[in-house]
């Protein structure tokens, strides 16, 4: 039966990597194949096991409890998501990502680079990568209106959101899951991943600082501009900081950083009533006629806007790895793999390229089933910045990349021609400074 559940995970997984192909989309095999791998396991009987960390051996247990337990870590990750994602809608609801544009002054093109680099690698640890990814290609399609230069620009801004949010325990999924797992603290993360990251980010934008595409001026005269909004710089300001805080609450409180997303997302959604509440008085005591029935809260029009189904997409993909998990399969296999290729930094680098393929989240899920080294181990920290950033040799390899590809219509090929082999470059030489930094500082 192991070789049924073994099959039905490599097709859900086909049908996930070929989702533009089969204009299918990814979430739907997710779920049928988590359903699918479950059911296989409670009809045969399959025996279930948990992993002993510090025994670095399988234990026997039973079906419902090992479910319920990956059920709950799962939603562990899921409620961090959405709280974190209504926040960043709240903010744009007040349009307060506008406030960003405030910061481009320049006309020259090898300067807007390294300000749209910057701006990636910064707000994509704190909004995470695709939340940034999706923000700053809207400013760039208003700030550059030639398409052929707005590709080159993507494609940077990709491989740079993708190196900001390897570093912060809140700037990707996979690290997310990594620190929710308690499998990185995040204090350790930051100090032993920034620099590799920074490296991952500067090594390509200084290579195609040079290319002919980033030479020039562009005319940004009517696309410089400030929030609509008077309170939308105050919302960006203290969204961000809501967002940042949640670290600093799990290291205080030592509770699920869920708990401090949620508090969080109170704070942001009381101003936010508060604001809109204000605007609604104000446009009332001008128009008589205006009817209640005409106030929209904004934490309700946030939570219409949320990415549901990429959360329905998270909840499928970790339960069904979840599922290899729970009959040993991914022990055994980091066993086996362990035996193979006793250098454990090509393991993980390896790892880091298969997420350009296939999707890190998954990837990451596998290897915290896999290895069973204690939390803050730097193996950990490998993980998290090669699952990051190797997503970024191609198009489909991350969240960033998919939203930039359906933003801007980027081809896949195109992106494989001029885009990946600085994304490779870029990975390898953050990986072998991590890989220094561990061996002759830490």
């Amino acid at each position: 039966m192991e070789t049924i559940v073994i099959i039905v995970f490599l097709a859900g997984y086909l049908a996930i990597t070929l989702e533009h192909n089969l204009k299918i989309d990814k979430l739907i095999p997710a779920l049928a194949m988590m359903a699918i791998l479950w059911a296989i396991i409670a009809l045969t009987h399959m025996d279930v096991f948990e992993v002993n960390a510090e025994l670095k051996q399988l234990e026997p247990t039973h079906l419902e409890e090992i479910l319920l337990h990956h059920l709950g870590k799962t939603a562990e990750i899921l409620v961090f998501l959405l709280g974190a994602m209504t926040i960043v809608e709240i903010i744009d609801y007040f349009d307060g990502f506008a406030t960003i544009k405030s910061y481009i002054k320049t006309r020259s093109k090898r300067k807007l680079l390294w300000i749209f680099s910057i701006l990636a690698f910064i707000l994509s640890a704190i909004i995470d990568n695709l939340t940034a990814t999706i923000v700053l290609i809207t400013i760039l399609q208003k700030v550059i209106r030639d398409r052929e230069t707005r590709l080159w620009f993507a494609g940077l801004i990709i491989i740079n959101a993708n190196a900001g949010g390897a570093w912060s325990p809140i700037g990707d999924v996979t690290t997310t899951m990594l620190w929710i797992a308690g499998k990185v603290e995040a204090g350790s993360l930051v100090t032993r991943v920034l620099v590799p990251s920074i490296v991952c980010m500067v090594v390509p934008t200084i290579i195609a600082s040079r290319f002919k595409a980033f030479s020039g001026l562009v005319d940004i005269e009517e696309t410089v501009g400030g929030s609509k909004s008077k309170y939308g710089p105050t919302m960006l300001y203290l969204g961000l900081g809501a967002i940042v805080f949640v670290p600093f609450f799990k290291t205080i409180t030592h509770l699920p950083p869920y708990v401090g997303m949620m508090l969080s997302l109170a704070l942001v959604a009381t101003f936010a009533e508060i604001y809109s509440n204000a605007k609604f008085n104000i446009s009332s005591a001008i128009d008589d006629d205006h009817h209640e029935s005409a106030h929209h809260s904004p934490v309700h029009s946030a939570l219409t806007k949320i990415e549901l189904p990429s959360i329905l997409f998270f909840l499928g993909i970790l339960l069904a790895v979840a599922a290899l998990e729970s009959l040993g399969l991914l022990f055994n296999y980091a066993e086996s793999l362990n035996q193979a290729i006793p250098q454990t930094d090509i393991v993980v680098m390896l790892l880091g390229i298969g997420s350009a393929v296939i999707d890190n989240v998954p990837l990451v899920a596998a290897s915290i089933g896999m290895f069973s080294e204690p939390g803050d181990n730097p193996l950990w920290h490998f993980i998290a910045y090669s699952a990051g950033t190797g997503g970024s040799m191609l198009i489909i390899g991350s969240a960033a990349g998919v939203v930039a590809m359906g933003m801007e219509k980027i081809d896949f090929f195109w992106y494989l021609k001029k885009i990946a082999w600085l994304a490779f470059v870029g990975f390898v030489a953050g990986a072998l400074v991590f890989i220094a930094m561990r061996d002759f500082i830490f």
